[in-house]
């Protein structure tokens, strides 16, 4: 509980940072300043790797992926393995220590690791990389929303200071790469198009892995799921300043229209809480937001359905029906921002919730999966052996 209660105030203090230029410029400059400093107190070590998932919060993604390929391969035998985490305590890894995030041991292994993975970023708003350190970045998705140099006056908190530090970024296809380019500052030279090490096992699962997910799932196999996972409205708070979420349909009348043949996997973001209420004997709706692993979700679900998330174009490479379910696209978008309309290329758009259930039938019934081949030619072009391509690169980088 007190781990719990310092969390919070941590992520307190991270939310005020991102709010407060004042606050967050003094933050840079002092921070920047002091961990520099420590330079002259730590050297690199050629065999010590750090890595981190968004800022900390899970042991997931492709960090995680790479990570686990790294543990078995021999040339990292040799290696020192760090995952830095908010709570180490509520993660368990193999063979690497945990570290905090934003403690002294945290700066010090950063400072001295040669090698630095992660989804996000590792300098925690600050500067400090070394020239002997490579930075590899994987990023947490392709970029629908707007995000870095590209956001509106309204959502941006601050202009980041350090996000040319990035050495090798992996990417899916060209359309990232020019996003990523302008909005973090990156030269196109750094793009590692790859693919993303989280999104191999979308292409090389096999019918046992899937069978597995859905037995500790307790799913029927008689019935086709469904993926329900909407991204969070920053703008939508509670009074504590908390991102709050509302469902767009009412349970009951999907139970009624879908019960009989269908499940919903109910998925929320990370960022958003909501107070929705689920009877533990519901044989419809099952509450997936806490489970660790999103992929296997999208194994087992035979449609998504999402608003202006990522995962559009990681669930392409599955060959499934998607649905946009954007209810709210002109508020959202004025508010947020967008790179383009998804409606233009996936099935569903602003529409009411009776025609979202007939959409929902027919895309499964029929496997419309055309209009996700071309929206998967044009945004996905490289997936499906990302890891090895990651592992192979860092061993010309670095010679090992």
């Amino acid at each position: 509980m007190i781990i719990e209660g310092v969390y919070c105030l941590h992520r307190s203090l991270i939310n005020l940072l991102k709010k407060s230029k004042m606050i967050y410029t003094l933050y840079y400059l002092v921070g920047t300043f002091l961990i520099n400093v420590l330079k002259f107190f730590v050297s690199v070590d050629n065999k010590v790797i750090l890595f981190n998932s968004f800022g900390g919060r899970k042991f997931d993604d492709s960090p995680k992926v790479l990570y686990e390929a790294m543990i078995k391969d021999k040339r990292y035998e040799d290696y020192k393995f760090y995952w830095a985490f908010n709570i180490p305590s509520n993660h368990s890894i193999e063979k690497g220590e945990k570290i905090k995030v934003d403690s002294l041991k945290y700066f010090i292994i950063a400072l001295k690791a040669k090698i630095w993975i992660t989804n996000t970023s590792i300098e925690r708003g600050l500067k400090y990389k070394r020239k002997e350190t490579l930075y590899f970045n994987t990023w947490h998705g392709t970029p629908i929303k707007k995000l870095g140099n590209n956001l509106i006056s309204k959502t941006k908190s601050f202009k980041p200071k350090n996000s040319n530090s990035i050495d090798i970024m992996t990417v899916q296809g060209r359309y990232e790469a020019s996003i990523f380019a302008e909005a973090f500052n990156i030269n196109k030279s750094k793009f590692l198009f790859s693919g993303l090490p989280r999104n191999d096992i979308l292409s090389e699962y096999s019918f046992d892995y899937k069978r597995k997910i859905m037995n500790e799932l307790n799913l029927p196999s008689n019935k086709k799921v469904i993926l329900y996972a909407p991204t969070y409205r920053e703008y939508e708070k509670d009074t504590l300043g908390r991102n709050i979420f509302n469902l767009p349909f009412d349970l009951e009348t999907w139970q009624k229209n879908l019960g009989e043949n269908y499940i919903l996997l109910l998925r929320l973001h990370y960022e958003s809480v909501s107070d929705i209420k689920i009877a533990k004997d519901n044989n419809f709706v099952l509450d997936v937001s806490n489970y660790p692993n999103l992929h296997e979700l999208m194994i087992v679900s035979d449609l998504l359905i999402s608003d202006y998330s990522s995962m559009f174009f990681d669930y392409s490479i599955l060959n499934k029906p998607m649905i946009c379910y954007t209810y709210d696209f002109e508020r959202y978008n004025k508010h947020r921002g967008l790179y383009f309309d998804l409606r233009k290329y996936i099935p569903g758009g602003s529409i009411s919730e009776v025609e979202l259930l007939t959409l929902i039938k027919d895309s499964i019934k029929n496997n419309r999966i055309e209009d996700v081949k071309k929206f998967r030619n044009k945004y996905v072009e490289f997936y499906g052996e990302a890891t090895p391509k990651v592992l192979d690169c860092i061993e010309n980088v670095l010679n090992i």
